[in-house]
C-alpha cells in the first residue's frame, strides 16, 4: 500500500482544469449553432427569421466575451506534466484575431438576413453552417499545437464549403461548391502528411515545443523535417488565396451567395494568414531560411497576379465587380504575406504588420461587399458598369464604396489604407527586402487605375439607354446597418489610425 501510495505521489494528474471564461468567444457560437439548429425543426416556416437575429445575437455575444480577457493572459489545456506546453492559449495575438474574425462573421450575419429570408436558402441549415465555421475561425487563433490547429482550419472550411453551394438549384452555385471543396480538401490532405512529418521528426505536437526541438533536429531526420515545414504550410497558403493557390476564388466568390463571398474575403483569408503565422513564427522559426524566401516570392507573385487579374475585368462582364474584389483580395493576400516573409529576416513583431492591415482590411472589405449586395437587389448581374451614376440613385451607398475603394487603394481620404501600407512596406525594408518593397509599390500603383476607374463611375451620369431605369428599392435595414457599420469603423480607423498600427509597433506574442 505504502508503494503505491508513493507511486500515485510522483505520477502527475491527468484531470485538467478548464478555463471557460478564456474559451467563451469559441463555445458561444458552437452553442447558439446548436440551438439554431435544433430550434429550426420545431418553428413554422413563418417564423425561421427569427433563425437569423438569435445568430445576429450570439456572434455579438461571442464578441463582447473578449473584453474581460483583453489582458491576454489565459492558458488552458495544457500539459500536466508540462505546464508550458497549453494547446489553447488567449493572448493579445489571439484576442485581436478572435474580434477580426467574430465581428467579420456578425456583419456577414447582417448581410445574410435579407437574403435567406429573399432567397432560395433554407435558414436552419444556412445559419448553423455559419455559426459553425465562425466558431473554428475564432478557435484557430488560439490554437498552439498542431492537431488543434488543423481541426479548427477544417472546423472553420467544410461549413463554407457548403454555404458557397446553399442557392438550390443554381448551377453556377453548385459549381464554385465543389471546385472549393476539391482544391481545399486536397490542400489539406498535403498539410496533413506535414504535420504526420513534423510530428515524427519532433515527437510533440505542442508549437512551442516543436520550435525547441526543431532546434537540435538529429541530421538524418533533417530532411524529414523540412519536407514537413514545407507541407504544413501549403493548406495555410491555400486558405490565405497566394499564388499558385489562387485558381479557386474567383469562381467560387461568384458562385457563393454575397455574404458568404465577403465572409471568404476576410474571415475565410484571416484564418489563413494566422495559421500561417502561427507555424512559421512560433513552431519553425528554425527553418526561417526555407520559408522566409518563399513567403517572400509568393508575396510577389500574389500581388502581381492579382493586380494584373483586376486591372483585366471588363466592366460589361457579368458579375465583373465580384469578380474584381475577388482578385482584388489576391493582391491584398501579397500585402498581408510581406511582414510575414520579412519576419524569417528579423524580428517576429514584424508580423503586427499583417495583424494590422488585417483589420483595415477587414472594415473595408466587407463594406464593399455590403454595397455589391445593394446594388445586386436591383441589378443581379452586378457588372461594374450597373455602378454608373450610383451617387444619383444611393449617395450614401455611393459615397461609402468610394471611401471603402481608396482605402483599398491607399490613397486619401482612406488615411487607414495608405498608413497600413506604410507599415507593410518599412516591415519590407527593415528586413533588407528591398527587391520586395520595390514589387509592392509598383502594384500599389498599378491598383490604384482600377480602385480609381470603379469610384469615378460611381459620380458620372447615369446611363439607362436600351435598359431602362432601376428600379429604386428601400434597401432593408440589416443591410443598411452592416454599411453603415463598416463606415464607420472605416471612418474611426482613419481618423485614429493608431487603433491598429499600435499593433504593427510592439509584440502581440508573450515573451
Amino acid at each position: 500500500m505504502t508503494a503505491l501510495t508513493a507511486l500515485a505521489a510522483d505520477t502527475p494528474s491527468l484531470v485538467q482544469s478548464v478555463d471557460w471564461p478564456a474559451i467563451t468567444p469559441v463555445v458561444v457560437p458552437a452553442a447558439v449553432a446548436l440551438l439554431v439548429l435544433v430550434a429550426d425543426l420545431f418553428l413554422p416556416e413563418a417564423r425561421k427569421p427569427v433563425l437569423g437575429w438569435i445568430s445576429v445575437a450570439g456572434l455579438a455575444a461571442a464578441t463582447a466575451a473578449l473584453l474581460p480577457l483583453r489582458a491576454g493572459d489565459r492558458t488552458t489545456f495544457c500539459l500536466t506534466a508540462d505546464p508550458g506546453a497549453c494547446s489553447y492559449t488567449a493572448d493579445h495575438f489571439s484576442l485581436v484575431v478572435q474580434f477580426l474574425v467574430l465581428a467579420g462573421a456578425l456583419v456577414t450575419a447582417l448581410l445574410s438576413v435579407t437574403v435567406v429570408r429573399e432567397g432560395r436558402i433554407p435558414a436552419g441549415e444556412y445559419w448553423f453552417l455559419l455559426l459553425s465555421s465562425a466558431a473554428g475561425a475564432a478557435l484557430l487563433p488560439a490554437s498552439r499545437d498542431l492537431a488543434t490547429l488543423i481541426v479548427a482550419l477544417e472546423v472553420a472550411s467544410l461549413p463554407a464549403f457548403a454555404l458557397v453551394g446553399m442557392r438550390r438549384g443554381d448551377r453556377l452555385s453548385s459549381e464554385a461548391a465543389l471546385k472549393f471543396f476539391l482544391s481545399s480538401v486536397t490542400a489539406t490532405a498535403v498539410s496533413l502528411m506535414g504535420v504526420s512529418l513534423v510530428y515524427a521528426a519532433t515527437g510533440t505536437l505542442h508549437l512551442t515545443r516543436v520550435a525547441d526541438r526543431l532546434e537540435d533536429v538529429p541530421g538524418q531526420l533533417d530532411t524529414l523535417a523540412m519536407a514537413g515545414v514545407a507541407l504544413t504550410l501549403v493548406g495555410f497558403a491555400f486558405k490565405t488565396a497566394a499564388v499558385p493557390f489562387h485558381f479557386w476564388v474567383p469562381d467560387t466568390y461568384v458562385g457563393a451567395p454575397l455574404p458568404v463571398a465577403g465572409y471568404l474575403s476576410v474571415v475565410g483569408k484571416a484564418v489563413g494568414f494566422t495559421g500561417l503565422i502561427l507555424v512559421t513564427v512560433i513552431a519553425f522559426p528554425a527553418y526561417s531560411d526555407v520559408w522566409g524566401p518563399a513567403l517572400a516570392v509568393l508575396a510577389a507573385l500574389t500581388m502581381t497576379l492579382g493586380n494584373a487579374a483586376a486591372l483585366r475585368q471588363s466592366a460589361d462582364r457579368a458579375h465583373g465587380a465580384v469578380r474584381l474584389l475577388a482578385w482584388s483580395s489576391v493582391g491584398q493576400a501579397g500585402y498581408l504575406l510581406v511582414p510575414i516573409a520579412a519576419a524569417a529576416y528579423s524580428e517576429r513583431e514584424q508580423i503586427g504588420s499583417t495583424v494590422a492591415y488585417a483589420l483595415m482590411y477587414a472594415a473595408v472589405n466587407l463594406g464593399a461587399f455590403a454595397v455589391a449586395a445593394l446594388v445586386a437587389r436591383t441589378r443581379p448581374l452586378n457588372r461594374i458598369r450597373d455602378y454608373r451614376g450610383l451617387y444619383a440613385e444611393r449617395p450614401a451607398a455611393a459615397l461609402s464604396l468610394a471611401f471603402f475603394l481608396l482605402c483599398l487603394a491607399g490613397l486619401p481620404p482612406g488615411i487607414i489604407g495608405l498608413f497600413a501600407k506604410v507599415t507593410v512596406f518599412r516591415s519590407a525594408v527593415d528586413a533588407g527586402l528591398g527587391w520586395l518593397a520595390v514589387v509592392m509599390a509598383v502594384n500599389v500603383v498599378v491598383a490604384l487605375y482600377y480602385y480609381l476607374r470603379w469610384t469615378a463611375l460611381l459620380f458620372r451620369t447615369p446611363q439607362t439607354a436600351g435598359e431602362g431605369p432601376a428600379v429604386r428599392t428601400k434597401a432593408p435595414w440589416p443591410l443598411t446597418a452592416a454599411i453603415a457599420l463598416t463606415a464607420a469603423a472605416a471612418l474611426v480607423l482613419s481618423g485614429a489610425p493608431q487603433l491598429v498600427l499600435r499593433f504593427a509597433a510592439g509584440t502581440l506574442f508573450p515573451l
